[in-house]
């Protein structure tokens, strides 16, 4: 039996310092601790694939927190199985005790286990609904407030009209007009719209 420890951040730039510590603490030797720096969306990570080819049947692996396995508790959950069931290895969390497949030995330890990430599982997404639903109240409330999205509307320079007069008399190109009014050709047609109705 091998023990493997993985170590996930976010970004580049947090430290996973105080992961590699408790898996020192531990005694894994430092080439057997894989450390990701990359969202925990998924698991399309290179360190978390090195790691995945490296283990074998009655490994351990380490983690710190749930959470550093990853954010889609899903996902993490079909991971779980892959991990315990088809390659045949332990896991232990190391802030949550309670996850330790080395439990698992009886019935009651496979079922806490299971419980908990079904638990985690529905925390997660009633997370996910909730920070939607705050989100779509949030926009609404701006809305109503007259708070406008997406980019500010491109102005029509001063002397619009008269180079529409020109471009529509062939003296400038389109090309020329979208550069004179520093407007992409989407914009400048939509502000085309607006003058002629004003003109009537």
């Amino acid at each position: 039996m091998k023990m493997y420890g993985y170590c996930r951040c976010s970004t580049q730039e947090q430290s996973e310092h105080r992961q590699l510590l408790a898996m020192q603490a531990l005694g894994i030797p430092p080439q057997q601790i894989f450390t990701d720096k990359q969202s925990g969306k998924d698991f399309d990570r290179p360190a978390y694939k090195a790691l995945i080819k490296k283990l074998r049947a009655g490994d351990l692996l380490w983690i710190k927190s749930i959470d550093r396995l990853g954010r889609n508790y899903t996902e993490i959950q079909n991971q779980w199985r892959i991990l315990t069931k088809e390659k045949g290895i332990d896991i232990v969390v190391i802030d949550m005790p309670l996850l330790d497949t080395r439990r698992e030995n009886d019935l009651l330890g496979t079922f806490i286990t299971d419980l908990i990430l079904q638990l985690l599982a529905y925390i997660s997404q009633n997370e996910c609904e909730t920070i939607r639903q705050r989100q779509a109240e949030g926009i609404a409330a701006a809305k109503v407030r007259g708070v406008r999205f997406g980019r500010p509307a491109k102005a029509a320079p001063d002397d619009f009209g008269e180079l529409v007069r020109q471009w529509e008399r062939k003296q400038i190109s389109t090309e020329e007009i979208l550069t004179l009014c520093d407007m992409r050709i989407t914009t400048f047609y939509k502000r085309l719209n607006e003058y002629r109705i004003i003109q009537g």
